[in-house]
């Protein structure tokens, strides 16, 4: 009961000292989402819808379901690898809340603290589905079909876990019950027709949230392949971009987000259809390129883990909109510790980054451990469900988007819960250890 009560709490302290959720370059353009009913690139309707519904509570509501979802499934997974004891829950919880960026997620007003926890029930429903009531599979189908609506590149993990799941069956039989991949697979369906829905409900098309192409062709752009491309077929494919060939930006943030020439060729909207074009031909025209372009972009991700990117003092866009649609806001939001610029993640990432690097050795060694004995417990299927999202997350995001340690952040400190589980069961397991321990 005391844990139920200070967990959700401490999760929540980085807001709480703030003094106004945490803000993201990003979060603007999901608050944005309700009120300008058209859809932007990357940025989800169901996950502005979320925001919405809790703007007249200054947003502590959304703070609140992520919180409370976040204790509610680190206990489920604690239940299935048969862990569920409170003073397990609370000291797990204690050492995720200091060493990784688990607070920093749950306190912030954007997407991210739904990748790792979307991979954690997946885990649970498609696995462990006979352990939960029936009332928490449907919560849990409910809450990983939102949160794979919520980012494209959430959904593309959860997938990739299914597909691996259906790929691996015929040798884990004992393990993986096709009910429980079913299941799994339509929270994807389910999540795609939520966020199509809502795309039609707020801009009137029944169309994918945009952008795909555009943030594929500023990786591409960024590793010189789209400099290349240009330089071999202009002048006479008459592109846009050709007389710009020679001038295109050094990274893919600067030429999407900075003052390049796509704002002055139209955005998205001017050039989604040339960018397309490009990023097409050229897998075609540079497959080897491509290929190690790919091969070092998702090594590179994974490696990419600090927390804190694009949270800080310098979010223009999301004060825009928080000043044009929630005026009311505006005086907390502008007297928040992180708009003075009061948050040094130069600190934090002194612990951070390598706790993370070091769970992820961890979790591989506890990963070929279990395989090397030909032990599939829960712990070794865990630890390749986790090992597999972040792989593909690193893959996604790095190939897609280009490496960036937000993308990393939000996921690798389900690596450390792995790593805490193992080390946990380890010292339990020894003669003499009590089972309930572990302190308060």
């Amino acid at each position: 009961m005391v844990s139920a009560l200070v967990i959700p709490l401490l999760l929540l302290a980085p807001a709480i000292w703030n003094g106004y959720p945490l803000l993201q370059y990003d979060t603007g353009g999901y608050l944005a989402r309700w009120y300008e009913g058209y859809l932007v690139p990357s940025r989800s309707t169901v996950f502005g819808i979320y925001l919405h519904y809790g703007e007249s509570s200054y947003f502590w509501i959304n703070l609140g379901v992520q919180a409370l979802a976040t204790l509610w499934i680190l206990q489920l997974v604690l239940r299935v690898v048969d862990m569920a004891r409170p003073a397990r829950l609370a000291a797990i919880s204690l050492v995720l809340i200091l060493t990784t960026a688990l607070p920093w997620l749950a306190s912030m007003l954007l997407t991210d603290i739904f990748a790792g926890l979307s991979v954690l029930s997946l885990f649970v429903l498609v696995l462990h589905g006979d352990k939960i009531s029936t009332s928490e599979k449907w919560l849990l189908f409910v809450f990983t079909a939102f949160a794979g609506a919520t980012h494209s590149a959430t959904l593309a993990v959860l997938l990739g876990l299914c597909c691996a799941g259906w790929i691996v069956r015929p040798w884990l039989r004992g393990r993986i019950a096709v009910s429980g991949l079913l299941q799994g697979s339509l929270t994807i369906v389910v999540g795609a027709a939520m966020l199509l829905a809502a795309n039609f409900a707020l801009s009137g098309q029944l169309a994918w949230t945009p952008g795909g192409y555009g943030v594929a062709f500023g990786r591409m752009m960024q590793d010189g392949i789209v400099a290349s491309y240009l330089r071999a077929h202009c002048p006479e494919q008459k592109l846009k971009l050709c007389p710009y060939r020679d001038r295109l930006p050094a990274t893919a943030d600067d030429f999407l987000w900075g003052n390049s020439m796509f704002n002055t060729l139209g955005r998205f909207e001017g050039l989604d259809d040339e960018m397309g074009f490009i990023v097409l031909h050229s897998l075609a025209e540079y497959p080897a390129w491509q290929a190690e372009a790919a091969i070092v972009a998702t090594a590179q991700q994974l490696t990419e883990v600090a927390t804190g990117e694009g949270t800080n003092g310098w979010i223009p866009h999301t004060y825009g909109i928080i000043e044009r649609y929630l005026p009311a806001q505006t005086g907390r939001m502008r007297a928040a510790h992180q708009q003075h610029w009061d948050i040094n993640f130069k600190m934090i990432n002194r612990i951070h980054v390598p706790v993370a690097l070091a769970s992820m050795l961890a979790m591989v060694a506890i990963l070929a451990a279990g395989i090397a004995r030909r032990r599939l417990d829960d712990l070794t299927l865990l630890a390749a469900t986790v090992s597999l999202a972040l792989l593909g997350n690193a893959f996604v995001c790095g190939v897609i988007s280009g490496p960036h340690d937000r993308y990393g952040a939000r996921m690798v400190w389900i690596a450390t819960l792995v790593a805490l589980i193992a080390a946990f069961r380890n010292f339990a397991d020894r003669p003499g250890t009590s089972q309930d321990s572990f302190p308060l």
